[in-house]
């Protein structure tokens, strides 16, 4: 299926984040060659129009050399964004966004039949809002749910009804059956329901249906959600490699060998290849020092903490009551008393919380059945503290080997050259 010189072969792989859509070019190596960004207008409503204007940008701006010698592509998009369309792929409903927690009621419907462990529950789940539009757009001619980055990839390939199984597993995928549970068919009409690949694997091309943007010699991967192609662009590969974001939150992911699901504590499991991705995370985070301090003067006192000299105090770092990792206790108090007089060494007290949450969640993952980390690397603007990462260091007491910054296009890319959940090859570990 290639096309051009094998030599210059490329993998693309396209990212519809939050605010804008991007897309990274590699070589066989995994060496970046080209990318591209474009932003979503401000204050503007996401739709899937939106999206696809900006996904043809981005590849229309990469170069001619790019487009001849390119030969897989692969999708990520925000997790839990969905909409319906007919068959042919036009969107007979808006799109629900990730965040959107509307489906309050139909969140309940599912409570009552899906298992414990369905990474379906909740009001923001993928299920949750197909429910919802079903039962908002009554009468038209639906044949396809889709996520955000399923529409983009059906649009590419020229048609529709497939996804992926870390997309489909807020959908009510079973990943580790590999199908739709009789449980979900029952809340929702099947024909609705995608076909499911493995990240990664190639989707079966309707060739008579060639698409608006997919060359008929480009093979096209399943992609994944946003969140993970991030992890994937970190070059974690193998089991017992971990990342942790340190966000507005404090996220963890981990390579394990089975599954783990602990939905009270918001544990779920994703297929990564033959291995599986679990994690959870915490309520603490980025957002608790913003709240506190604003970013410059955290940039001034930065370099006056002292990491090897601890402060002590018991902090658990919170905006407001309520924890769901390690910890799962909506009425969870913060703790962030007493407040010493200096500045920095209340902001270190701050970090040294968060780096024992962040402890107690790898040793959480553990007690679950996860591996404790072989190797740890960091994401988000908190890794760019290195006060911060030498207190995690100490406390968690593994390697931590600087990660990609490349970013989610560059986490699909790696997918669409088909190597994320494998060993990566020598040549990739030695581009790192």
């Amino acid at each position: 299926m290639g096309n051009g010189d094998p030599a210059n072969a490329c993998y693309a792989g396209i990212d519809l984040g939050t605010s804008g859509c991007r897309v990274a070019v590699i070589d066989a190596a995994g060496g970046v060659l080209a990318a591209t960004r474009v932003d979503y207008p401000a204050n503007v409503g996401q739709t899937p129009e939106l999206w696809w204007a900006a996904t043809r940008q981005v590849l229309a701006a990469l170069p001619d050399s790019i487009h001849a010698n390119l030969q897989a592509i692969a999708v990520d998009g925000t997790s839990s964004s969905i909409l319906l369309t007919d068959r042919q792929g036009d969107p007979t409903t808006p799109a629900l966004m990730y965040n959107d927690a509307r489906a309050v009621e139909q969140s309940r419907r599912i409570a009552g039949v899906a298992p414990r462990e369905s990474g379906a529950h909740g009001a923001t789940s993928s299920l949750a809002k197909l429910l919802w539009l079903l039962e908002h757009y009554p009468g038209l001619p639906h044949a396809h749910a889709l996520h955000q980055a399923d529409w983009i990839a059906g649009k590419l390939a020229g048609h529709f009804s497939f996804s992926d199984a870390n997309n489909c597993l807020k959908l009510g995928f079973d990943p580790v059956r590999q199908e739709w549970p009789e449980w979900v068919k029952k809340l929702v009409p099947e024909y609705l329901l995608p076909t499911v690949y493995l990240p990664g694997e190639a989707v079966p091309s309707g060739r008579e249906e060639v698409g608006e943007g997919l060359l008929p010699h480009v093979v096209l991967r399943a992609g994944t959600t946003d969140s993970i192609a991030a992890f994937i662009a970190t070059g974690a590969s193998a089991i017992g490699d971990a990342v942790t974001s340190l966000g507005s939150t404090i996220a963890l992911k981990i390579i394990s060998d089975q599954p783990v699901f602990a939905p009270e504590y918001g544990v779920y499991s994703h297929r990564l290849g033959e291995m599986w991705l679990a994690g959870g995370a915490s309520n603490s985070g980025g957002a608790v020092l913003l709240h506190f301090f604003p970013r410059a003067e955290l940039e001034r006192l930065t370099p006056q903490l002292r990491p090897g000299q601890p402060v002590g105090l018991d902090y658990y770092p919170l905006t407001q009551p309520g924890e769901r990792f390690p910890h799962a206790d909506p009425q969870w108090q913060p703790r962030l008393t007493p407040r010493p007089v200096d500045d920095v060494q209340f902001l270190q007290a701050m970090l040294e919380g968060m780096s024992r949450i962040e402890h107690a969640g790898w040793r959480k993952l553990h007690e679950l059945g996860a591996p404790y980390p072989v190797t740890l690397r960091t994401v988000g603007g908190g890794s760019g503290n290195p006060a911060w990462m030498r207190m995690r260091q100490q406390m968690i007491g593994v390697p931590m080997p600087p990660a990609h910054q490349h970013g989610a296009a560059y986490g699909a890319a790696l997918l669409a050259l088909h190597i994320a959940g494998n060993n990566f090859p020598e040549s990739f570990i030695n581009n790192i």
